[in-house]
């Protein structure tokens, strides 16, 4: 190896250790960092985008600035309180900035780039081919790996010809016939202004990364578009401002993430697929669906499942795409899963054998919810279908349902079924609301209106298969626990 190639390895290993596992270059560069996601036992898939800086624009540019036009007189106001006027927006570009320079933008540029990875301690690495990133995609590219092992540590590059590079790893899932201890979180509710950690971001990204955690779950809500989205390229700059914040990279560098989306990362509050409205401007549904696909690492279909080891296996579903209105008169027709999801849910929990089976939903099966609350399982505008889906659910041994989308955490017990739900809570204490703690039903076993996450932990202790929930602050203290044994 000659003395100019050791001295720019040095280097990179420098500035990778200086920059959060990121090597700075001449550019192209990744401040959007990397997605690892949809793991198996043998696969994964890698999500890559390439940026013009090495940095998000800062907090000191300015934001964008949306007024409504009132339809009957033209006149333009800003919107008041929380309502979603049926008005045209308009979106101002203060001091003369664009898409590209307002906070937290982080503009795509062309090029290429690679994945080489490695089981840990290998000495050999394996790679993809160079790729070119996709301009009509937000300049990302997802990388599916194959041929990996089960239960194994990976380490990864993301890196480009003249040497960005966002070192990661995770780990694959067990084997379905092994009994290996797996620990994962879930989080929901990731709104912008509400960020609580130092330098940017949120609390609870650090605190998970000391779980030693085997995947994390992201119930939705991962951003909140009705406030600034009003077109594709704000719709893009949300995730860009979001995953370019500096908890937010480190984290996705090295824990294997799912992610699921719910109304205000497809398009807005309690959205369906026809709800027609001037709110979001030219930002469509459709738009909406295209640019989940593209921000975040996606197989052929948004609602899934993944085995992890002989003891743990989860339901990842689907709740925008296929939705009736919430304006539908309830009954036999109406739904929120569809006919073919809700078809394949229901087989696919019968053909499993693993101990304990969990539903992750990005909303409430159980509830209780708010009675001015129309879009969830929960709510007496879906009850035919929610009760269709507790009933099937009261029939399965160790089963359990997690959900997202409520601000606040609890553990509740359907009073006819009997089905256990666990709200992980959102990802800040600023984003709580929307209850009260004395506010107290007869389905609560936990009640606490706080941001934070859910941590699930599933082992076999003498042999004694045995999963723990637990409800943790946004700084990791342990809020509350339960823990079963399988029947």
């Amino acid at each position: 190896m000659s003395l100019r190639h050791i001295a720019k390895s040095v280097l990179a290993v420098v500035l990778s250790t200086m920059f959060g596992g990121r090597a700075l270059s001449q550019g192209p560069y990744q401040a959007t960092g990397i997605k690892i996601g949809e793991v198996t036992d043998n696969s994964a898939i890698v999500w890559t985008r390439l940026t013009r800086h090495p940095e998000r624009v800062g907090s000191e540019a300015p934001m964008p600035k949306v007024s409504y036009r009132d339809p009957a007189t033209g006149r333009l106001s800003e919107r008041r309180g929380s309502g979603r006027p049926d008005a045209e927006p308009v979106v101002e570009f203060p001091d003369n900035s664009t898409i590209e320079t307002i906070e937290g933008a982080a503009p795509g540029t062309l090029g290429k780039i690679r994945v080489r990875y490695r089981a840990a301690g290998a000495s050999d690495w394996r790679g993809t081919d160079w790729c070119a990133v996709d301009p009509k995609r937000d300049y990302t590219h997802q990388f599916k790996l194959t041929g990996l092992q089960p239960n194994v540590q990976y380490q990864l590059r993301a890196e480009t010809p003249a040497g960005s590079v966002v070192e990661g790893r995770f780990k694959t899932a067990p084997p379905v016939d092994e009994a290996a201890p797996v620990v994962f979180t879930v989080s929901t509710g990731q709104a912008y202004p509400d960020q609580d950690a130092a330098g940017g971001g949120y609390k609870i990204y650090a605190a998970m990364l000391k779980l030693d955690l085997s995947f994390f779950v992201h119930t939705g809500d991962i951003v909140y578009y009705d406030r600034l989205a009003k077109s594709l390229p704000l719709a893009r700059w949300h995730w860009a401002r979001m995953y370019s914040l500096p908890t937010n990279v480190e984290f996705h560098r090295q824990v294997a993430s799912y992610f699921i989306k719910d109304d205000h990362d497809t398009w807005m509050n309690d959205c369906w697929p026809t709800r027609e409205t001037r709110f979001m401007g030219d930002f469509t549904f459709e738009q909406g669906l295209a640019v989940f696909r593209e921000q975040v690492p996606m197989g052929d279909r948004t609602w899934r499942t993944f085995r992890w080891g002989r003891d743990l296996q989860i339901w990842l579903v689907e709740g925008r795409d296929y939705r009736s209105p919430n304006t539908m008169p309830d009954g036999a027709d109406k739904t929120i899963w569809g006919k073919e999801q809700k078809a394949w849910f229901k087989r696919t929990v019968r053909q499993s054998d693993a101990t304990f089976r969990i539903l992750i939903s990005p909303t409430p099966v159980v509830g209780p919810d708010r009675t001015n609350k129309h879009d969830n399982h929960s709510n007496r505008d879906f009850q035919y279908e929610g009760n269709e889906i507790r009933e099937f659910l009261s029939k399965q041994k160790n089963m359990y349902v997690i959900c997202g989308d409520r601000h606040w955490q609890y553990v509740s017990v359907d009073r006819t079924t009997g089905v256990r739900e666990y709200s992980c809570g959102p990802a800040s204490d600023k984003h709580a609301g929307g209850w009260t703690n004395d506010q107290r039903y007869p389905e609560h076993r936990y009640l606490n209106v706080t941001g934070g996450f859910l941590a699930v932990m599933v082992d076999s202790p003498q042999g004694m298969p045995t999963v723990v929930f637990r409800h943790h602050a946004v700084d990791g203290d342990i809020l509350n626990e339960d823990r079963f044994t399988a029947q």
